[in-house]
C-alpha cells in the first residue's frame, strides 16, 4: 500500500472552509444551494475522520498490537492531545464572551428573519457546563449537547469515536468489514428509534450511535485499500448505503443525495487515482496551499463562529439598511476569512503543535517507564 495519499489535507481544509462559508451565509441571510448547508461540511469531516483512523491503524498495525490495552492508551493520548489543548483555550474564551455573542445573534436573527435562539446556548458559563465540556461528557446529554457559542458538538462526537475506535477495529477484524458496516447502520436505526420512543431529542447528533454509520463509511473506504480491485466496488456500494442512512441529522432528499455524492467523490480520490483527471485532482489537493488549508482547518473550525457573529452583527448595524444581503455576506466573509485563519495560525503555532509535542513526550515517557519495569523484572527473574 502506498503511504502517501495526496488529497487528505485538501479535503480536510475544504471541509472547514465549507463550514465557515455555510455559517456565514446562515448568519447574513444570503444563501447558495448546498454551500449554505454547513452540516454537510461536518459530514465530510466525519467521513474523513473514519478513513484516517483506519488508515493510521493500517500503517501502525505492523508494529502495534491492537489487542493490548497499552496500544489503546497510546492511541487515546495521541487523540486527546491532538484536539484538547486548542479546544480548552477556545472553550474558555467562548464561554467568557457568550453574552456578547448572544447579543450579536439577536441582531443577526432580526435582520435575517430567523427564529430566536435558545439563550442558554450562549448564556451558561456555569461550572457544570464547563466541566461537562472540559470532560467531553456533554455529548451524552441532550440538554448540554448544544450549549456553547462554539460548534463543539462535533468535538464530543469525535471523542466518543476515538474512545470506541480500538473496539470497533477488533470487532471489524473478527466479523469482517462488510458485516461490521451493516451492523453500524443497524445500530444507528435502533438507537434513533429507541431515543425517539422515549422522547429523547439531541439538538445536534453528538451521540456516537447517531453518526456511527458516517464514520463507518469512511472506515470502509480505508479498509478497501487492502482489497482486490473487484472487491473494492463492494465496499463502495456499502459505503454509499451507509452515507444514505436517514439518521443523525437532516434527512431530506438533498442531504441524503449530497452525502452519497461526497462519499463517491472521496472514494474516487482515494481509489481511482490511476484515472488521469482524478490523479491530478488528488495531487492538487496535496499541494502546499491545500496542505496549510488542512493544517489550519481545526483552528478555523473552532474559532469561526466567534469571529462571524460580531463581524456580521457590526456590518448589519452599520449598513443593513443600505446594503443587500449579498453585500453583507461578501464583506462578512472577507473579514472573517482573514481573522479566522490568522487566529487559527496563531493557535496552531502556539497551542496545537506544542500540545501535540507534549502528548508525544508523555506517551514516550510512559512507554520508557514500562520498558524499564519489564527490564528490571527480567533481570530479577534471571538472577
Amino acid at each position: 500500500m502506498k503511504d502517501r495519499i495526496y488529497c487528505l489535507d485538501g479535503i480536510r481544509g475544504i471541509a472547514a472552509l465549507w463550514v465557515l462559508v455555510g455559517h456565514t451565509m446562515i448568519l447574513t441571510g444570503f444563501a447558495l444551494p448546498i454551500i449554505v448547508n454547513a452540516d454537510l461540511g461536518v459530514d465530510l469531516f466525519i467521513l474523513l475522520s473514519g478513513f484516517l483512523m483506519v488508515y493510521q491503524y493500517q500503517l501502525r498495525c505492523g508494529h502495534e498490537d491492537w489487542r493490548r490495552p497499552v496500544t489503546w492508551r497510546a492511541f487515546w493520548l495521541r487523540r486527546l492531545f491532538r484536539l484538547s489543548p486548542l479546544y480548552y483555550v477556545v472553550l474558555i474564551v467562548g464561554l467568557s464572551i457568550g453574552a456578547m455573542i448572544y447579543q450579536d445573534r439577536v441582531i443577526i436573527d432580526l435582520f435575517v428573519g430567523n427564529p430566536p435562539q435558545r439563550p442558554e446556548r450562549y448564556l451558561d458559563p456555569s461550572a457544570l457546563n464547563f466541566a461537562l465540556h472540559f470532560s467531553y461528557l456533554f455529548g451524552f446529554l441532550p440538554d448540554y449537547a448544544f450549549r456553547t457559542p462554539l460548534p463543539d458538538w462535533s468535538i464530543a462526537l469525535e471523542m466518543q469515536f476515538y474512545l470506541a475506535f480500538p473496539f470497533l477495529i477488533l470487532i471489524a477484524r473478527r466479523i469482517g468489514w462488510i458485516v461490521f458496516a451493516i451492523a453500524a447502520a443497524a445500530v444507528a436505526f435502533v438507537v434513533e428509534r429507541i431515543l425517539t420512543s422515549h422522547g429523547i431529542y439531541f439538538p445536534m447528533p453528538t451521540f456516537l450511535p447517531l453518526k456511527l454509520h458516517m464514520f463507518s463509511a469512511g472506515m470502509l473506504i480505508a479498509a478497501a485499500r487492502s482489497e482486490a480491485q473487484l472487491h473494492r466496488f463492494g465496499h463502495l456500494l456499502v459505503a454509499l448505503a451507509l452515507a444514505m442512512v436517514p439518521v443523525g441529522g437532516i434527512a431530506d432528499a438533498m442531504h441524503i443525495s449530497a452525502r452519497a455524492v461526497l462519499t463517491l467523490i472521496f472514494f474516487a480520490l482515494i481509489h481511482f487515482q490511476s484515472v488521469i483527471v482524478i490523479g491530478r485532482s488528488s495531487r492538487i489537493l496535496g499541494a502546499k496551499p491545500f496542505f496549510w488549508l488542512g493544517e489550519l482547518s481545526y483552528g478555523v473550525y473552532l474559532v469561526h463562529l466567534l469571529v462571524i457573529h460580531p463581524v456580521s452583527a457590526s456590518l448589519i448595524e452599520r449598513f443593513g439598511g443600505n446594503w443587500s444581503k449579498l453585500g453583507i455576506f461578501s464583506a462578512t466573509l472577507l473579514i472573517s476569512l482573514i481573522v479566522a485563519y490568522s487566529v487559527a495560525w496563531i493557535g496552531y503555532s502556539l497551542i496545537e503543535k506544542p500540545g501535540q509535542a507534549l502528548g508525544r513526550k508523555i506517551i514516550k515517557s510512559i512507554q520508557s517507564r514500562k520498558n524499564a519495569v519489564q527490564t528490571a523484572a527480567e533481570e530479577n527473574s534471571s538472577s
